[in-house]
C-alpha cells in the first residue's frame, strides 16, 4: 500500500517519499504532462526516462475518446501501452469537461456534455471517471468534481464544493470496488481527493477539513490559475495547507512557472504538473537558470552557446542556440523536439535541486539565489 515519508522539512517546505506500486516517487517532484499518453511535441516514454522523469500524467478525458479506454485495458494498461515504467498519474477528466465542452448539462448524477472531437453525447460522473481510470490502470486516479472558473459567486462556490465532495465519497466507494474485482489490471490504484473552492478562504478550509476525513492516499488543491491572480494562488495555499494532512503528498494542480512552484514548494506543496513547459517550448520559449529565452529572436542567429551554460540535458550537450534558432525559424518538427525535451529536463533538475537544497539544508538560501532570476525574461 502507498506510504508517504516526511524525511525533513524547512519553514512549511517539505521534502518526501512518496512509495507506490509503481515505485517511489522523490518530493517535492514535477509530473511531465503527457495528455493524450505523449508529451506534445514528439516526446516519448523512453524521452522522459533520460531526463529526470518520476511521474507520467494522462489525461482521462482525452484517452475515453480516444482510443478508448477498454482498448486500453485489452493492450494492458496505460503504462504498457505507452512504455513508461514509472508511475502515472490520471486527471479525473472534470477540468476537461468543463473547458471544451460548449454544451454541458450538471446534475447530482454527473454531467452530460458534448465531446469535443464529434459533438457526440456523453455522460461522466464519478462512477464513470472511476472506471475509465481503473480501466488505464495508473498509479493514482484522481477523484471527479467540479471546476468552477475564478471569480465565481459565493453562494454556487460553496453549492458546488458540497456536490464535489458527494462526488468524493462516490469515487473512493467506487474505486474500493473496482479494486476488489478479479480482472481489475492495478486493484492496488490510489484516490486522491481535490480541494475546491475558488478565492474564498472560509469555503476553501471547510472543504479541505471534510475530504480530510476521508483518510484519501492524497490531496490536490485545484482550481487554481484559472483566473486569479498569482498572489491570490499563493494566498489561497497558505490559508489550505495547514489543514491539509501532513503524512499524505500535497499536490497543486496545473501550477506553474519555475517560479510559482519554488513559491509553493516554500508554503508546503509536494507535487506539480503543468503544460507550460512543453506548450512554451512548441512556440520556442525555453526556461533557463538566468530567465526565459525566445529562441525566434535574431541575436541567436550565430550564438554558438547552448540554450542554458548550467544546464546538462541532452539538448543542452549537443546543439546550439544558433541551430535550434534556424530549426525553430524553419519550422522543423526537430526544433520543437528539442525545446521541448530541454525545457522538461530543466524542470526535473529544478526539482531536483529543490530536493538537494532541502537535503542539505540549504533551502532558503537556495530561494534568494534564484526566485528572481526564475521568473525574467531575458
Amino acid at each position: 500500500m502507498a506510504k508517504y515519508n516526511l524525511i525533513k522539512k524547512a519553514g512549511s517546505a517539505r521534502r518526501g517519499s512518496f512509495e507506490t506500486v509503481h515505485g517511489t516517487i522523490q518530493t517535492p517532484a514535477f509530473m511531465n504532462v503527457a495528455t493524450a499518453g505523449a508529451i506534445k511535441g514528439a516526446v516519448s516514454a523512453l524521452d522522459l526516462k533520460e531526463i529526470k522523469c518520476q511521474v507520467q500524467l494522462c489525461n482521462t478525458y482525452h484517452l475515453h475518446l480516444r482510443p478508448g479506454d477498454e482498448n486500453i485495458k485489452k493492450l494492458g494498461g496505460i503504462r504498457n501501452f505507452t512504455r513508461w515504467d514509472g508511475a502515472v498519474l490520471t486527471d479525473s477528466g472534470g477540468f476537461q469537461v468543463f473547458s471544451l465542452a460548449k454544451l454541458r448539462n450538471i446534475t447530482e448524477e454527473g454531467v452530460t456534455f458534448a465531446s469535443h472531437i464529434d459533438g457526440h453525447r456523453i455522460f461522466m460522473g464519478p462512477e464513470q471517471s472511476m472506471q475509465i481510470q481503473s480501466n488505464l490502470a495508473s498509479t493514482i486516479a484522481m477523484a471527479f468534481d467540479e471546476c468552477i472558473e475564478n471569480p465565481a459567486e459565493y453562494g454556487y462556490t460553496k453549492q458546488s464544493c458540497e456536490r464535489t465532495f458527494r462526488w468524493l465519497v462516490r469515487c473512493k466507494n467506487e474505486l474500493d470496488r473496482l479494486n476488489s474485482l478479479d480482472d481489475t489490471l492495478n486493484n492496488q490504484q490510489l484516490l486522491f481527493g481535490i480541494n475546491q473552492g475558488s478565492i474564498y478562504k472560509d469555503i476553501r478550509i471547510d472543504h479541505m477539513k471534510k475530504i480530510a476525513e476521508l483518510d484519501l492516499p492524497g490531496y490536490a488543491i485545484g482550481g487554481l490559475a484559472v483566473g486569479e491572480t498569482t498572489q491570490q494562488m499563493y494566498d489561497i495555499i497558505e490559508s489550505v495547507e495547514p489543514f491539509m494532512p501532513e503524512n499524505k503528498p500535497r499536490y497543486l494542480m496545473g501550477v506553474g512557472t519555475p517560479a510559482n512552484i519554488l513559491e509553493a514548494v516554500k508554503r508546503g506543496i509536494d507535487i506539480f504538473d503543468c503544460v507550460m513547459p512543453s506548450r512554451n517550448a512548441r512556440h520556442a520559449h525555453v526556461f533557463t537558470w538566468e530567465g526565459c529565452r525566445n529562441l525566434k529572436n535574431a541575436k541567436y542567429t550565430l550564438d554558438q552557446s547552448q540554450i542554458d551554460e548550467f544546464c546538462q540535458c541532452p539538448v543542452c550537450r549537443n546543439f546550439t542556440r544558433a541551430y535550434l534558432h534556424h530549426l525553430i525559424k524553419s519550422e522543423e518538427m526537430l526544433g520543437m523536439r528539442l525545446a521541448v525535451i530541454h525545457n522538461l529536463y530543466f524542470y526535473n533538475d529544478l526539482m531536483e535541486k529543490i530536493r538537494e537544497s532541502l537535503d542539505n539544508d540549504s533551502f532558503d538560501s537556495f530561494y534568494c539565489e534564484n526566485i528572481e532570476n526564475l521568473g525574467k525574461r531575458i
